[in-house]
């Protein structure tokens, strides 16, 4: 929803919900470490005996560690996930007294009944006839499994609301700037690190974007015609950082991650990353050794820190500390911190980057 009215005349009308001034939410292993502790203690100084032989407790934990730091990363990211709930109902139930004191103001100032508003904006939605109703089962047949005749009056419902969501749509974008609103209530966010890791952008810009992305996801190669727009229209606004999530499901993606950090060290991370993802289906560690070659990097020092994995524990870290975040899927976002799944649109991540400006400007 829109975050700041403008008078529309001199004597101004302030509203001002005050639910709390800021929502920067750290991450913190809440109790984790005593579970741990816990679980940990439960395990016998000796596990095992093979042949006579014992096996150590050292032995279980030091096999055990990947698992255990993945069951340690999924735990904070369900925390982080009840978090960002928690915070999106407060920022809905903002909306909804908001939108609520607006139409009150509004019937008041009209001299009408809030009853008769809403019908005005009820009919305005207008009716949904037979031949829309037709309409719409034509266009989604294949995937309404009932006759016409059968599915009517719920596609008939549906329309109905979807006209009236648009019409109080309508209804709050034509009064948004008669009344001044200032919602105090921060946005949800999570501290991410960006220091040190590849970006482009202004260094001093007021937005910065943290992107977890994998080299080898369809998704994450769909988005970056909107984070080509987001430069465009920004500028040096706005400052892109590349950290890594390579998914267990691409069994290329962890090494493409490795030679893009490579790439880094002679200084053409994001030529690396343009061609990495303009040719997915060639990932393997010839086909980036010829990348390498073919962007002109010293072949013989970016073939050494290929096959050293001199990189790799900087991947996992970059996936550790998503994880942590709540980031479980490629690609995800944190605009100055507030979280973004998926290849969204432009438009989604323009109107976070907007209201982030424009609140670094009230500042």
């Amino acid at each position: 929803m829109p975050r700041q009215w403008m008078s529309h005349r001199a004597s101004k009308l302030f509203l001002v919900v005050a639910v709390a001034a800021a929502a920067i939410v750290p991450i913190v292993i809440s109790g984790a470490a005593a579970e741990e502790e816990s679980a940990r203690a439960a395990v016998p100084d000796v596990v095992a005996r093979i042949a006579g032989a014992d096996v150590p407790k050292q032995a279980l934990l030091d096999e055990a560690a990947i698992s255990l730091e993945q069951v340690e990363a999924q735990r904070v990211r369900c925390e982080a996930e009840a978090d960002r709930n928690e915070h999106s109902a407060l920022e809905g139930a903002v909306e909804r007294l908001v939108r609520k004191r607006l139409f009150a103001l509004e019937a008041e100032r009209r001299g009408l009944t809030e009853d008769a508003l809403r019908e005005e904006i009820r009919v305005k939605a207008g009716e949904v006839t037979d031949a829309d109703v037709d309409s719409f089962y034509v266009q989604n047949q294949s995937r309404i499994r009932q006759p016409k005749e059968q599915a009517a009056e719920q596609i008939k419902s549906y329309l109905h609301q979807q006209r009236l969501q648009t019409a109080e749509q309508d209804f709050f974008a034509t009064i948004e700037e008669k009344y001044e609103v200032d919602v105090l209530l921060e946005p949800m966010r999570v501290e991410v690190d960006h220091a040190g890791h590849p970006g482009r952008g202004g260094e001093a810009a007021a937005v910065t974007i943290v992107e977890f992305s994998d080299f080898e996801c369809p998704y994450c190669k769909r988005v970056l015609p909107t984070l080509d727009q987001i430069e465009e229209k920004f500028g040096e606004q706005v400052r892109v950082v590349y950290r890594h999530y390579p998914l267990s499901n691409h069994p290329n993606a962890q090494k493409a991650a490795e030679a893009s950090l490579c790439a880094n060290d002679q200084g053409k991370f994001w030529e690396m990353h343009d061609l990495l993802f303009a040719e997915q289906q060639q990932l393997t560690p010839p086909d980036l050794k010829e990348k390498a070659t073919r962007l002109g990097l010293d072949a013989t020092a970016f073939g050494e820190c290929l096959d050293s994995g001199r990189h790799a524990e900087a991947v996992q870290k970059d996936q550790e500390e998503g994880s942590a975040a709540g980031v479980n899927g490629t690609p995800a976002f944190f605009v100055n911190g507030r979280f973004i799944s998926g290849a969204v649109p432009f438009e989604t991540i323009a109107e976070v980057i907007e209201d982030e400006i424009r609140r670094k400007g009230r500042k």
